[in-house]
Formats: structure tokens, sequence, C-alpha cells
């Protein structure tokens, strides 16, 4: 794509979670340092991070130096079903990471945005840096999802959160769909700040929202591009109705 893109269609969410765990694992494999992933909530990744927690995919990872971080949250406590890093532990994290390699999104205030600060505090301290440097990211892997209304992470059309630049992780006061709690979400320069962002894209319903992402529509999942590399993998049902079909892989 003349967007830089990359657009990759599999045969479906069994297969969608294959192709994610190998994209997660090369970017593992490219880094013989510390690594960070950056892991999204909501339903897709969750046939993912159940695949990561079963062998060999287990064995693959060096569990010692992987941190794993958290794209947004619902402003709920830990434990609650909605609450997306207690997803994620419950999938793979608790079973296989150490406790100090995960970093949740506090969660445990009544206010949002001071939660949001004291998260952003925690990635400036592990990033050394209170500037992003394009030539050093942040991440190296963010993982995406698009909502039915184009919103990805917790940046919504047309809301506040969205155009910030110049804090690392914002409040979000109301959702624009279902679960309506408040979020907490990483700004999209942050999200950039990564050498691969992977979205995974499933299902039908996926299908009429995601044409117009790729179609240049003014959504937030338009607009979150990894300043390096941005994958979509897309399965069959969910694959866009303007692009020409090519094989499942």
């Amino acid at each position: 794509m003349s967007d830089r893109r990359q657009l990759v269609r599999v045969a479906d969410k069994a297969a969608l979670a294959a192709a994610a765990a190998e994209q997660l694992l090369a970017q593992i494999d490219a880094n013989p340092a510390r690594i960070a992933i950056c892991l999204t909530g909501g339903s897709s990744p969750k046939q993912l991070y159940e695949l990561l927690a079963t062998m060999p995919y287990r064995s693959r990872i060096p569990w010692d130096r992987v941190h794993w971080f958290v794209g947004d949250e619902r402003f709920v406590a830990a434990g609650d079903p909605l609450h997306n890093m207690t997803m994620a532990r419950r999938a793979f994290l608790d079973a296989c990471a150490p406790p100090a390699n995960i970093h949740p999104i506090p969660t445990d205030g009544t206010d949002p945005d001071a939660c949001a600060r004291r998260y952003g505090e925690e990635l400036r301290a592990f990033y050394g840096a209170d500037r992003l440097d394009p030539i050093r990211p942040l991440f190296d892997l963010v993982l995406m999802g698009i909502g039915p209304d184009g919103h990805t992470a917790s940046l919504f059309p047309g809301f506040p959160a969205l155009e910030v630049r110049d804090r690392w992780v914002v409040g979000v006061d109301h959702a624009n769909v279902a679960p309506f709690v408040p979020r907490v979400s990483l700004t999209l320069p942050v999200l950039a700040s990564c050498r691969k962002m992977l979205f995974e894209v499933a299902g039908e319903d996926k299908r009429a929202i995601l044409t117009r992402v790729l179609s240049g529509e003014n959504l937030p999942a338009n607009r979150a591009r990894s300043e390096h590399q941005t994958v979509f993998l897309i399965d069959a049902a969910a694959w866009p109705e303007n692009f020409r079909d090519q094989p499942d892989v």
C-alpha cells in the first residue's frame, strides 16, 4: 500500500491467532535485549493470548526479559470481567510472566486522569527519557484492534483524547461504545513509538468498518500508525470490500 501498511489475509480466527503469535515472536527474536510488548483488550486478542500459554509458543518466549504493557484500560477494578489486563493475565501472563514484568494501567483511584498520569510516569521511567526518539521506539510491538465505530485503544472518533500530543497517557471520561465506563488510554504518538504495530481484525461484523478505515476515512484506527511498520492481520470474513482478494496465509 502507498501508506506502507501491509495487509495479510488469513483463513479464520484460529489462523489469525497463529499468525499474530508468529509476528510477536519475530519481534522478540529481533531484540536480544529488554523487550516491551503493548497488549490490547477486547475480544480480538484473547485467542492469541491463550495460544501464547501453550507449547511450543510458551517455550519460545524469553519471559525474563519481556515486559508487558497495555494500550488502554476500562476504568474498573482489577479482577473485573471488563478489565483488559485481567483478561490477559488469566489467559497467559500469570502462568508465564514474572510479576515484575507485568505493567497494568492503575485503576485503583477515582480519577482516570490521575491514573493516566501515573502510568505515563511508569512508561517514561521504563523508557528512560521524557521525550520519545523515533530511532529508539518505546515498544517492540503494539497490538491493536478496531471497534465498531473505528476507535482503537480507547481513542474514539471526535474525542479530545485523539488530538493529544503533549501527554503519553490520557483519561477518557466516557466511552463511545459499550461498555460505557471511563477509560485510560495511551495517546497516538506513544502508540506510534513501536517497531511494529499489529492490528488483528476478524469477523464479518468488522468488514464494513475496516473498509472505511483502509479507504482513508478520518477514524482513529486509520490515524494509528507505527513510525516503522504497520501490519493488518485480517481473516477472510473481515476482508475489506474494496480490496482485491489475495491468498490466505
